[in-house]
């Protein structure tokens, strides 16, 4: 034996009516059917007939007195189901943005810390690469990795919201990462570099 469930038709009535009749005046048939009082107040509801439920939905426009601004506002806040939202990538920014400024404040007013003077016994490459990162010679490996993450962190674009400079800087602090971590082991961390020939 096969059982169905079978869905109520959608103009089934509602099993929590009152048993009241229509609020529809002169009517004198059941009101089973509900529909809202006002826009505002869509848990207060009246209760009609079929017929006259029909006619109050095909009559109903719930963006009826609301400007144009208003009935934009709340198409916006429906697409978000009326919670916050924020744009990708945006969250935190503001953090990122006060550390940028106190910095150019803190650089204004005390000037800006010397970039220190090229060692000639540090390859170009080498010396490139610390200037991506802002590190001094010599560096450790631990030390190259949290400046690393630091900066990757900063300027990756999904933080950016996919802003090509930092798209563009993010690729040379991965390229200076990869040869201070190539020049660098665990051991040798204070050793000087080697030319390559």
């Amino acid at each position: 034996m096969i059982s169905s469930t079978r869905k109520p038709r959608a103009f089934a009535p509602d099993p929590s009516a009152p048993g009241q009749a229509c609020d529809s005046p002169g009517c004198v048939h059941q009101g089973e059917y509900r529909a809202p009082k006002s826009r505002s107040g869509t848990r207060e509801f009246h209760w009609f007939c079929l017929e006259h439920v029909r006619e109050f939905n095909a009559s109903w426009d719930y963006y009826k007195d609301m400007s144009p601004e208003e009935i934009e506002a709340q198409l916006r806040a429906d697409t978000s189901w009326q919670r916050p939202s924020w744009p990708l990538g945006r969250l935190g920014q503001t953090s990122r943005m006060d550390e940028a400024l106190e910095a150019e404040l803190h650089a204004f007013a005390f000037g800006a810390r010397p970039k220190p003077a090229p060692n000639p016994g540090i390859p170009a490459d080498i010396r490139e690469a610390l200037n991506v990162l802002d590190l001094i010679w010599p560096v450790t490996l631990a030390a190259v990795k949290a400046k690393y993450k630091e900066l990757a962190k900063r300027h990756h674009p999904d933080s950016n919201n996919g802003d090509k400079r930092s798209e563009e800087m993010l690729k040379s602090i991965n390229l200076a990462y990869a040869t201070l971590r190539g020049t660098l082991t665990p051991t040798s961390a204070h050793a000087s570099p080697t030319t390559s020939n």
